[in-house]
């Protein structure tokens, strides 16, 4: 696809040829059978752990949009997969050089063209962000999204951090969570019944 086609396609929303440029989720799958999966949020609270040898030690990373990473002893230091619901920078996206970008956001406007035609990327479908949505009462976030993704894998282990559901607000921005459109509760909530569900996910304190 040109860069024209992409920018039509992404104006006029035109759902067909931007899922044309993702791979299919059995690629992911694939990539995550029987692996262990550090799934890196931004909470600001992980910036005062040491969970950054843990992190790194995972066979798979992955972060969630501009993922600040303040400092490697909390954070570690990879990128494997980085999961995306906003624009990406070329500082950004050269300091956290993931191999896979994920477009989790149904928003597709802001999809930039050197993200949507790089090596594996995936976008994920419409329909799956609103079956979950509709299991919540405001949209899902995309750790969220992700955490419901990979428990549908067959990885070995999925451990959380930085996942506090906004008690200590986000590294990524000052908003509180009256500001945001999702629901905090609802979603610890759904990842506590997930967890006592599924004995592979657990979440760093």
């Amino acid at each position: 696809m040109t860069r024209l086609g992409f920018l039509i396609a992404r104006t006029l929303r035109h759902e067909a040829p931007l899922a044309a440029l993702s791979v299919p989720f059995s690629d992911l799958l694939a990539e995550l059978a029987g692996k262990s999966v550090a799934l890196v949020g931004n909470a600001r609270s992980l910036s005062g752990q040491g969970y950054g040898a843990q992190i790194d030690a995972a066979d798979l990373v992955i972060r969630i949009n501009r993922a600040p990473m303040p400092s490697p002893a909390s954070h570690g230091t990879r990128t494997d997969w980085l999961a995306l619901a906003t624009a990406l920078g070329p500082a950004d996206r050269a300091r956290l050089h993931p191999h896979r970008f994920l477009w989790m956001s149904p928003k597709r406007k802001r999809l930039r063209f050197d993200i949507a035609t790089s090596p594996g990327f995936y976008l994920h479908p419409q329909a799956e962000i609103a079956a979950l949505g509709a299991r919540l009462p405001a949209p899902p976030t995309t750790g969220l999204m992700m955490i419901d993704m990979l428990a549908r894998s067959e990885v070995s282990v999925l451990r959380l951090f930085g996942f506090d559901f906004f008690a200590s607000l986000s590294l990524s921005g000052r908003r509180s969570a009256e500001q945001v459109p999702h629901d905090f509760n609802a979603e610890a909530a759904h990842v506590a019944a997930l967890m006592q569900r599924d004995s592979r996910i657990t979440r760093a304190e």
